[in-house]
Order: C-alpha cells, then structure tokens, then sequence
C-alpha cells in the first residue's frame, strides 16, 4: 500500500513480497504468470494495484534480480486500442507489471471500489527511478521516436549523474515490425548492456514489437513508454505537475502536439461508450454481488469426468477480499500442463480482483498453448465475464 505522510509526500510499504508469491508464480519455458499480484480486472483490462513508489520498486527489484519485467502502462488509448485489437489486449495480459496511466481510468476505478491508489504515469515513473541517485544507475536503451531522437535522449542521460544513465538509442524508421532487423537490433542493444529497452513506436506497434522481442532480449526490463524519449531529449516538455492530478495533462500534449487532438477526441467517445455498455453493467453487478448474504467461498480442483482436462470449480463468493485459494488454484491449473477448464457454478461471484487473476490466466494460456475453457452456470456472470473481455472456449 501507499502511506501518505503529513507533507503529503508518498512512500510504499513493501507491497506483496517474494515470499509472499511463492508457490504463485509460474514459469515454464518461456512463459511466466504470477498469481500474487495485486491486479484488478477494469474495464477489460488487468492493473496492479500500486502506487509510483511500489512500480518503482519493482523495477529496480526486477534489474537487481535480472528478473524479466514486461512493464504496460494501460491508458485511455489502450482500453480503447484493446477492444479493437486482441493481440494488443494479449500484450497487456501478457505484462508482468501493468500499471494505470489515465486518470480517467483510477476515476472510474473508484468508482468500481477498485484500489488503485493512483495514476502511476510512464513518464513519473521514469523520473522516479532517475531521482534514485545513491542506487546503482540503470542503463536504458531508447528504440523508436523521430529520428535523432532516441540518441539524443541517451546522450542526454549520459551527461546527468541519477538513478539512469543512457547506453544507446536507435530509431528504426516508418517500417513494419515484418520488415525490422529483429535479430540484429537485439544483438545490438544486448551489446550495450542494458536494463531497461524503452520504446517509442506508438502504443500497439511498441507492444508488438516487445512481444516479438521479450525473448530475444538480455535487458530484464522492457516498455513502451512513448513521450518519454521526447522529454528525455528535451525535444518536448512535460505538462505542469498541477495538471497531472486532474487529468488534464492531455491539454497541454496537445498544445506541444497539435497532431494529437484527434485521437484525444477519438478515444475521448469510445471511453464513454465502454462506460455506458460495458462500465455500468460491471459496476451494477459488483453492487448486487456485494450486498449478497456472505457465502464462503469455494475452491475446488478435479479432473474432468472423462480425464480430458484439469478443472477448477469455483462457487460462493470470491468479492476480493480473500483469495488465496483461488491465486493456488490457477497456479495449480498453469503449472499442470495439461488442458485447463474453469468451472462457475450457479453461485459463483466474481469481484475485480478475482477477474483479474483470471486474464492473468488467459495471457498465461495464449502465451503457453495450453486450452483454456469455461463453464459458466449463471448467465449475468457471463455477461459480466464477456463485457470485461474474458471470452472462454465452451467447456464439454
């Protein structure tokens, strides 16, 4: 959690802690999933529940560790961008950390009951981890932006002492990914030594091409963090701290990118849509759920009748407020290896958390190959399932 002090300054506590996820994590070949996270299931996508301070943690803990860390930082742009696109919903599923930049999204988030403590922007974090100035500097590496871009801004960084330090940028031009030197760039930014590969591509090509790359890479941490090699290389500067709070931080990207009122105004509408035929359904049904009698909730595995697959059933009440069972219960389905199949009963209520712990299982399914099926035994929770874009294959 966040613990605001008197000045009403930030620090985190240590958040779910290594020991905390053992057991809970996943990984076989190249695929990983890690049911410990604090994530939360909002309009159809999976948010971890952390403040700037805890994001900044984890990528530090990440690079000590060399542990592999797909960061997203889901906005407006990427609701709208996922519904339209799977592989790009995919991408986000697949993150290992995933972190809201929108205050449109914490405001509805609220509204949900969702604890997203606050708007954890790409370019704040990147800040934050450059006021680190006792740690050890991470080394980042800058693909995309305009050209000249990504080379100034790690120019930039070399010339600064703080928490990062530039190692080498390159942009690769307006291509598609199919026509990239994948191979070759990576054996160049693995020849850099980097941390940290921050990309600039626009938002669904930069995740395609992390998708395409993730595994190709040394650098534990990846993201597409778009501007920020803009306002590395002081070819842009940031909106004032006091817009960023109230969400207008956009007004003045537009005044810096005239270019960007239109898909402002675009994204914009289609959030209001998702609002009216997909928020409100999904923040009734939690209403409803909530003011149930309390009924214990369960968690069951068992093969199917005919051996075919791996079955969780899940029944009662899973509202977010104790769900152990459940996070060892995906790990168990995950780690088995075999066709997975998720049984609701009639009772079962889902809160956000527990939705999203089940897109953290779909992106593990997608990545993995391995089946993934539903029974759902109530048709509202279905609906509701559907609307947040957690569309099973039919079980037998």
């Amino acid at each position: 959690m966040c613990i605001r002090d008197r000045s009403g300054s930030t620090q985190a506590s240590a958040g779910p802690s290594h020991a905390a996820g053992i057991g809970l994590r996943v990984d076989i070949g190249q695929t990983r999933v890690d049911f410990s996270r604090p994530v939360h299931a909002v309009l159809g996508l999976p948010f971890d529940a952390m403040c700037l301070e805890e994001a900044a943690q984890a990528i530090r803990r990440a690079v000590a560790l060399r542990q592999p860390c797909f960061l997203s930082t889901p906005n407006v742009n990427f609701l709208v961008g996922s519904r339209q696109h799977a592989g790009f919903r995919q991408s986000v599923l697949h993150s290992d950390l995933s972190v809201v930049d929108g205050m449109p999204i914490v405001w509805w988030a609220r509204q949900l009951g969702v604890p997203l403590p606050e708007r954890v922007a790409g370019a704040d974090l990147f800040d934050r981890l450059g006021r680190d100035d006792g740690a050890t500097p991470i080394r980042v590496f800058f693909y995309g932006g305009p050209e000249g871009v990504a080379q100034a801004a790690s120019a930039a960084l070399a010339q600064r002492t703080g928490g990062v330090v530039g190692v080498g940028g390159e942009a690769p031009g307006f291509v598609s990914i199919d026509e990239m030197d994948l191979d070759g760039t990576a054996e160049r930014i693995n020849a850099s030594g980097a941390d940290f590969v921050l990309v600039a591509l626009g938002a669904q090509k930069g995740q395609a091409w992390i998708e395409a790359m993730r595994h190709r890479l040394k650098a534990p941490v990846m993201a597409h963090l778009g501007a920020v090699v803009n306002f590395a290389a002081q070819t842009l500067r940031r909106a004032p701290v006091w817009t960023h709070g109230i969400g207008l931080e956009w007004l003045w990207r537009i005044t810096q990118e005239p270019a960007l009122w239109r898909r402002y105004a675009v994204d914009g509408l289609a959030l209001l849509r998702l609002l009216v035929l997909e928020g409100r359904p999904t923040q009734h049904y939690l209403r409803q759920a909530r003011a149930l009698t309390p009924k214990a909730a369960r968690v069951r595995i068992l093969d199917a009748p005919d051996g075919s697959a791996l079955c969780l059933h899940l029944g009662g009440h899973l509202l977010d407020t104790e769900l152990r069972s459940l996070r060892e219960g995906l790990s168990t389905l995950a780690r088995s290896g075999r066709p997975m199949r998720l049984v609701f009963e009639s009772d079962a209520a889902l809160g956000t958390a527990a939705m999203g712990l089940l897109m953290l299982l779909e992106g593990f399914a997608t990545d993995s190959g391995q089946p993934l099926m539903a029974e759902v035994g109530d048709r509202r929770l279905a609906r509701i399932l559907a609307l947040n874009g957690l569309r099973f294959s039919a079980g037998a």
